[in-house]
């Protein structure tokens, strides 16, 4: 997923003042009141708050060691032990708090703020300027907390669309079924069967990890005009100025009954709420997938791509438009959404002894020569030299050459960029993937440009919805998610259209009973107040 979010079409922002240390890390002199990073040593340790997330070891890539080498940056790790719920409350109840914590906006980083557990950045904005030149002054605005300061630093935040979300299907098999018209619900649901027919032994249609909502939310997509998967995520739908229930929008309600079709008849992965990652990767990799749908589909249809390219030139991946129910205009069809403040953010805690240094140091890895080592590895290799504006890397023959070293070299450092800055990735590398032949061009970056960048709706007023755990609609809103998460695995599983009516009726009435309706008008007063702050009020 994060390899999805550095998606963009562009962006723009001032040029890089030399004379600034905090544009570009290079140059300025050191001061009393200034932390110049190389000047001396930075060590701090950090904590990713997922289950998931175990932090690759600092210096171990090429990347990362050239900025402990000659940035005098050594970061320790501190791991969740696959319970990061549990490793977050001990941390805080101990006060043994991780200098650096890599969390989800919302509740848990108000709990820390509330607590007087972290440090403000507002002192700091206009020493090391990166992330106010290239988040700006309305995506701060988003960001400030109910005190009017500001303590996060996002990541692959973005001034312009972006993001992954679609369908990857695989060529060989496109092709030798005659190419079949791939537009709506019923095109699709057809192609799949005659997968099934014709391919017994491959998967017609991957939704990734179906638990976590993944394919599931972009085929929601597919039966709404300007419908948003955030409205899924969000668990309501706007009508006019108000959020409703999800559990009655028609289009969710089409949505699952589709996808029980699909699980049903076995064109859909019989293992879609129980697989892992890697093993949707090894059935991408390997050819066996028809058609792939997820949040960010690009990085294994890519990793897919090049190795069964490599052997077979008619084999791989490509990328097609949504798929949209008849009768609906495929131009309102948006597969997935961005945001301007993109996924999480970094915050630091008062356990730091340097924050400021710390701060200096997020500032220069969100900036140009950060990314450009965190993206493309240390200068010299993918890269070497930058444009005339300073900022942009000139490309070598090894970025078209060598496209599997990238994205090993990527798939090694994705997981150590935490403040990534999706308008200057995505401009660096659409300005030089545009000047090459189609055959040339990173294939991840191409199908951005052609499709994905262009369906991907902003989701930016929904964001920071969700209320504190321990408040009366925290309450509600944990009880309306088991329902939610319980509703949607067994629709999947319904023998037909009415049982997952039936089946959606009963969480209505279960989330309704659980106080429903009061969290959907604490989440639309907080949607209202997103709008008036994107206004500039």
């Amino acid at each position: 997923m994060l390899t999805g979010c550095s998606g963009g079409s562009g962006g723009s922002g001032s040029t890089a003042d030399p004379e600034k240390p905090g544009d570009d890390g290079k140059a300025g002199e050191s001061t009393s009141s200034q932390f110049v990073l190389g000047e001396k040593q930075l060590d701090f340790s950090f904590y990713g708050n997922y289950d998931w997330y175990t932090m690759p070891n600092w210096g171990a890539d090429e990347s990362s060691k050239w900025i402990k080498e000659n940035k005098k940056v050594n970061i320790t790790p501190v791991h969740s032990g696959g319970n990061a719920a549990q490793k977050l409350n001990t941390m805080i109840a101990s006060g043994s708090l991780p200098d650096v914590m890599w969390m989800e906006r919302g509740p848990d980083v108000e709990k820390l703020r509330q607590a007087g557990m972290l440090v403000p950045f507002d002192d700091y904005l206009d020493k090391y300027p990166n992330l106010k030149e290239w988040l700006g002054e309305a995506g701060i605005n988003l960001l400030r907390s109910e005190d009017g300061k500001l303590y996060q630093f996002p990541n692959w935040y973005t001034s312009q669309p972006n993001g992954n979300a679609g369908y990857v299907v695989n060529k060989k098999i496109y092709t030798e079924l005659g190419s079949p018209k791939l537009e709506t619900t019923e095109d699709m649901y057809n192609y799949l069967s005659m997968v099934k027919e014709k391919y017994p032994n491959v998967v017609p249609f991957e939704p990734h990890l179906a638990k976590d909502g993944q394919g599931l939310n972009v085929l929601y997509t597919a039966f709404g005009e300007d419908v948003l998967n955030s409205y899924v995520g969000i668990r309501g739908v706007p009508e006019g100025d108000k959020l409703n229930s999800i559990f009655t929008d028609p289009a969710y309600r089409e949505s699952m009954q589709y996808a029980a079709k699909l699980f049903r008849e076995k064109l859909m992965s019989q293992d879609a709420m129980t697989q892992t990652a890697d093993q949707v990767k090894e059935k991408v990799v390997s050819g066996r997938v028809a058609v792939l749908a997820s949040a960010s589909p690009t990085e294994l249809g890519q990793l897919g791509h090049i190795q069964l390219s490599e052997n077979d030139p008619d084999a791989g991946y490509f990328m097609v438009m949504p798929i949209h129910k008849p009768g609906l205009d495929p131009s309102k069809i948006m597969a997935g959404t961005y945001t301007q403040l993109g996924w999480n953010v970094s915050v630091i805690t008062k356990a730091a002894k340097d924050p400021e240094a710390i701060f200096a140091f997020l500032d220069w890895y969100t900036g140009p020569e950060g990314q450009r080592i965190m993206m493309w590895g240390p200068e010299g290799g993918y890269w070497d030299g930058v444009e005339e504006d300073g900022k942009t890397p000139k490309f070598t023959d090894k970025y078209t050459s060598d496209a599997e070293g990238l994205v090993e070299l990527q798939n090694a450092t994705i997981n150590l960029i935490w403040n990534g800055n999706t308008v200057y990735v995505d401009q660096a590398k659409a300005k030089f993937e545009s000047t090459l032949p189609v055959e040339q061009r990173n294939w991840a970056t191409h199908w951005q440009y052609e499709i994905t960048w262009k369906t991907q709706g902003d989701g930016t007023p929904f964001i920071n919805l969700d209320p504190m755990p321990d408040s009366e609609e925290g309450i509600i809103r944990q009880r309306v998610e088991d329902i939610f998460l319980e509703s949607r695995a067994k629709a999947l599983y319904a023998k037909n259209d009415a049982e997952v009516n039936a089946i959606l009726d009963k969480a209505e009435n279960d989330a309704q009973s659980a106080g429903y309706s009061k969290l959907l008008e604490y989440k639309t007063v907080k949607w209202q107040e997103n709008l008036q702050k994107m206004q500039g009020n």
